[in-house]
């Protein structure tokens, strides 16, 4: 059957979300490192816009029946092209600390290996709630983070500082239960 443009056109939206998340990571890191007096304020919404596209990317792959490989590839790798180097940029400005962004960082390239492995050998590993709630917390605090200010009495940095450690032993627990998911899925025969 033949797709019309424009089934064609939604059929590209999710990868389109998937790399505006990079594209954004990359204008965030910039004004940040532009020292502009608004430079937090709009990193905070650009990174705001930027987790929005996470959420769009699933929903428009499932309402367009447009989920593929890629999509699964990409939209983990996604999320910390736009994490990572906005932590390290928070590092760089003094907000957070150096064996917060170690820990989160060093579970991130674990679970990428793991990942990469469990694919190799057929093992399918679920997401699990822990994930999606670390995902979530980082997603409200790095934006306090890039404010960093007090807003109507808040004091955003420290309750950003809080919820980025609640998200980091959240990535442990999850990095436990994603080790524990490839090592009872995988096959016995399967070299370790």
């Amino acid at each position: 059957m033949m797709q019309t443009p424009t089934t064609s056109w939604k059929r590209e939206l999710p990868m389109l979300a998937t790399y505006s998340r990079i594209f954004l990571a990359v204008v965030i890191v910039a004004l940040l490192f532009s020292h502009w007096q608004w430079a937090g304020w709009a990193s905070a919404l650009l990174f705001c816009l930027a987790s929005l596209t996470d959420w769009l990317d699933g929903y428009w792959a499932r309402k367009f029946q447009a989920e593929s490989i890629m999509g699964q590839f990409m939209d983990p790798i996604a999320d910390k092209l736009l994490v990572l180097p906005i932590l390290i940029m928070l590092l760089e400005l003094g907000r957070v600390d150096p064996f917060m962004v170690i820990l989160l960082a060093s579970r991130d390239i674990f679970i990428g290996g793991l990942r990469s492995v469990a694919a190799a050998n057929n093992v399918v590993i679920a997401a699990k709630p822990f994930g999606k709630w670390k995902t979530g917390f980082q997603m409200v605090s790095i934006p306090m983070l890039l404010i960093s200010t007090p807003v109507f009495g808040l004091p955003l940095a420290q309750i950003g500082v809080g919820g980025l450690w609640v998200s980091v032993l959240l990535s442990m627990v999850s990095g436990v239960q994603y080790s524990y998911g490839y090592w009872k899925g995988r096959s016995p025969t399967d070299p370790v």
